[in-house]
């Protein structure tokens, strides 16, 4: 009988987090187990390796500790059917770093499936494997990746993207998402739901990364106007806030406070206001009593209808739902 197993190898670069490989290895080892269970004992879906990104087997993790793999990159010789990178990459320049970059370069066209967990995406990007490709890393890497990368378009808002043969997956959990995924595609649904409900996780997580990072970084560092205005937008938040009745607060034409704010913060006055009130919104969820009819008239979002559709829209997940996931545990007790 021929061999169909599909070699998944896992490269691990020294200072990686530990459930960035561990979560993914999981989910294939226990989709090995589920299709055993269906066509046999015998039965192998995946080849699963563990090696460095380095000659070295070895390698120190970010946590304290040190992990004995399989072996290195380089000890792999039999076509790789996917490849996840995990781990911020190595020291540019550095001999060891440029042999690994200019394997992932010369290699990834021959893989079917090239990934990176978390902020491997960055090793990707500097193998030269991102251009003019669209790619998600963790939501506070965001600016690193774009800055650093400018050919690279990031977006930090799902859990992970898929572009061509390079799939890429926010943060350290999401890991497992993707490996997920990948399961589904090779054997379908129903097999990745079972993986899923044996690691008591989502088969596709509810919402996005912004559930979990802010919608708006700390503008006031870089923004003047915004200094001077936030105070007061927060004590008026629950009114009707016009971009003439800002420009008017801050003794500005409402054509030219329209203009600097873009420029200060790259969102217009509206788009501000509104992601402002759905930051507010999920801080009273989380650590209030307030029903959520109290909290949309709070925010200035009119009422459930407009607050659940705000929501939906940033967050791809229901304040109910939101509140049930990230309350405080002294609130629901």
């Amino acid at each position: 009988m021929t061999d169909k197993r599909k070699l998944v190898v896992i490269a691990v670069l020294p200072g990686s987090r530990l459930l960035t490989l561990a979560g993914p290895v999981d989910v294939f080892a226990f989709a090995n187990s589920m299709l055993q269970d269906q066509h046999g004992k015998g039965y192998t879906a995946y080849d699963i390796r563990v090696v460095s990104a380095t000659p070295a087997a070895e390698v120190k993790m970010n946590s304290p500790l040190s992990v004995m793999l399989h072996g290195s990159i380089y000890d792999i010789h039999q076509p790789i059917d996917t490849l996840i990178t995990v781990g911020w990459g190595l020291p540019a320049g550095e001999p060891v770093s440029t042999k690994f970059y200019q394997w992932l370069s010369q290699h990834a066209s021959s893989i079917r499936r090239v990934a990176a967990v978390c902020v491997g995406t960055f090793v990707l990007a500097r193998a030269g494997l991102l251009h003019n490709k669209r790619a998600t890393t963790h939501w506070e890497a965001y600016d690193r990746l774009r800055e650093q990368f400018p050919d690279t378009i990031v977006d930090t808002t799902p859990f992970y993207i898929k572009d061509g043969n390079i799939y890429t997956a926010g943060g350290v959990t999401s890991g497992m998402d993707l490996a997920l995924a990948m399961v589904e595609e090779d054997y379908g649904r129903e097999v990745a739901l079972k993986v899923a409900r044996k690691l008591v996780i989502h088969l596709k997580r509810p919402g996005n990364q912004k559930q979990f990072g802010g919608l708006l970084p700390n503008y006031e560092v870089n923004s003047p106007l915004l200094l001077e205005l936030r105070p007061w937008l927060l004590e008026h938040i629950h009114e009707d806030l016009s971009v003439e009745k800002l420009a008017d607060k801050v003794h500005m034409s409402a054509r030219n406070f329209a203009r600097v704010f873009l420029k200060e913060t790259g969102l217009t006055p509206a788009k501000f206001i509104e992601k402002l009130r759905v930051e507010l919104a999920r801080n009273y969820l989380e650590n209030s009593p307030l029903s959520l009819e109290e909290i949309a008239l709070k925010c200035g979002l009119g009422g459930l209808v407009s607050l659940r559709r705000v929501f939906l829209r940033h967050l791809e997940i229901s304040p109910g739902t939101y509140r049930a996931t990230f309350r405080t545990s002294l609130l629901q007790e």
